[in-house]
């Protein structure tokens, strides 16, 4: 006999487990299905974020960082250490630890929240008058009856054309975080949040990286400012980044992988790797979801199609998250999901597109939110800009780390923030309290006006703010 429950969430990634458990908050019994599984075959909840995505690879890149402050600046501290040597083994142990902690702490808050969670692939069977019927195919099939369905079931990575990822030489986010030894040539294809990301990883651990990006341009989305001092900061490292590049063909053998390519002269080059990361973006994930047996509708990308609530064409049922249109963000994800709780249940849940935060966690790290000096030219909009460097902040100067800097944008008239560009340390953090200014929407001058501790990296934003109005302090 099929169970049922007020709102069945497929997909437990940042969009899907948030939205069960905000649902259940609300009232409504609720069940979530989720297919991941780790590796003794047990459930494994969280989605690519957790597994293969957000939280592995920031555990990779402290481990990578620390190893390398260890060879390259534990010295100018005072600090001998002898030999440094990396036990990938070890690393890659530590990454898998943290994700099943995270895998375990979902798995407790459904329990928490009397969320019933199902562990097997979750699919349309059909649709009747109020509800539909929702199959979960796996070690123990059920099938459940639900009033409301929320659909979260993410992304997969985009491949090359007629080159299939084998997570041997060609590799996939998810092959990249779990190497078991350091390439000594690594290519990537992308310069996007992930490529530079895995780039940034094993190029500290000692492999020689060669970033391949199609677009003239350098992080086309990150204001241009930002992104030429991120480029510079990457060239000093020793990342080769190649702009402008057309690939070829791609052959893999025995030893690796070749990738032919045009440069943005013209030339034809063949780059020869151990090992090739392919990060070309991401495609909304509806494989198996049945979607034709209700009449659920795609769009030419195979997204789901829904409206500014996440409302899909059919009634009672909404998606979230990767699976739909806008960034492919697990915190936009995340409140996309809890906004949709409280539409079911009558409220107004709200999500603001323009203070979503974007982050790239590589050294220096890159953060903005709102618009990008070129879109504000774009658009016309008349704009004041404040730069204030790290290398004038006392706390960057302490930890050791003064590369970039924080750039506001605020309306010429109104002085409301438009805009907040970071890089530099600890940019992650730092961008938070831009997110509050501007969904209050604060001016520039507020942010000014606001007592800063000092000695914090949180004074290079303040006195941004200030620079807005010419007037900054330290600089």
């Amino acid at each position: 006999m099929s169970q049922t429950f007020d709102v069945i969430v497929i997909g437990a990634g940042p969009g899907g487990y948030i939205a069960a458990i905000r649902a259940a908050q609300l009232g409504f019994k609720v069940a979530c299905i989720d297919e991941w599984k780790n590796a003794a075959g047990g459930p494994a909840p969280g989605g690519t974020c957790t597994n293969v995505g957000c939280i592995p690879s920031k555990a990779l890149l402290q481990s990578s960082e620390h190893f390398e402050h260890a060879q390259h600046h534990f010295a100018e501290h005072g600090i001998s250490t002898g030999t440094v040597k990396m036990d990938v083994a070890k690393m890659i142990a530590r990454k898998d630890a943290v994700v099943k902690q995270n895998n375990d702490g979902i798995l407790y808050l459904f329990k928490k929240n009397k969320v019933s969670f199902f562990h097997g692939r979750g699919s349309f069977a059909r649709a009747f008058e109020g509800g539909y019927e929702i199959a979960v195919a796996g070690d123990k099939p059920e099938t459940l009856v639900g009033k409301q369905v929320i659909v979260a079931t993410g992304s997969n990575p985009r491949a090359l054309p007629g080159v299939a990822f084998d997570e041997v030489h060609v590799l996939s986010n998810d092959g990249a975080l779990r190497m078991g030894a350091v390439p000594k040539k690594l290519a990537v294809i992308g310069s996007g949040v992930i490529g530079l990301e895995m780039g940034s990883v094993w190029r500290r651990l000692g492999a020689e990286v060669t970033i391949l990006e199609g677009l003239p341009t350098f992080l086309g989305a990150v204001d241009e400012q930002i992104a030429k001092e991120a480029k510079k900061a990457f060239d000093k490292q020793g990342l080769k980044i190649e702009l402008g590049v057309k690939v070829g063909e791609v052959k893999t053998g025995k030893k690796g992988v070749s990738i032919a390519y045009t440069d943005a002269k013209g030339e034809g080059k063949l780059l020869e790797a151990d090992k090739l990361i392919v990060s070309i973006g991401r495609v909304p994930n509806t494989n198996g979801l049945n979607a034709e047996a209700v009449g659920l509708k795609l769009d030419e990308r195979g997204a789901i199609v829904v409206d500014d609530e996440c409302r899909t064409n059919l009634p009672g049922v909404w998606a979230v998250g990767d699976v739909v249109r806008g960034p492919m963000l697990a915190h936009k994800a995340e409140e996309e999901g809890v906004a949709v709780a409280e539409r079911i249940a009558g409220q107004h849940g709200h999500v603001n597109f323009n203070t979503i935060p974007w982050v790239i966690y590589t050294s220096p790290e890159i953060a903005w939110v709102g618009r990008t000096e070129q879109q504000l030219k774009a658009d016309g909009v008349a704009y004041k800009a404040g730069t204030f460097p790290f290398l004038a902040n006392g706390r960057a100067r302490a930890l050791g780390d003064t590369t970039g800097m924080v750039k506001f944008l605020a309306d010429a008239k109104t002085d409301e923030i438009l805009g907040v560009h970071i890089v530099g340390p600890m940019a992650s953090e730092l961008i938070a309290e831009a997110v509050v200014a501007m969904e209050f929407k604060a001016s520039a001058e507020d942010i000014a006006r606001i007592c800063h501790a000092h000695p914090s990296l949180s004074e290079a934003t303040k006195e941004a703010a200030l620079a807005v109005d010419k007037r900054t302090l330290n600089f």
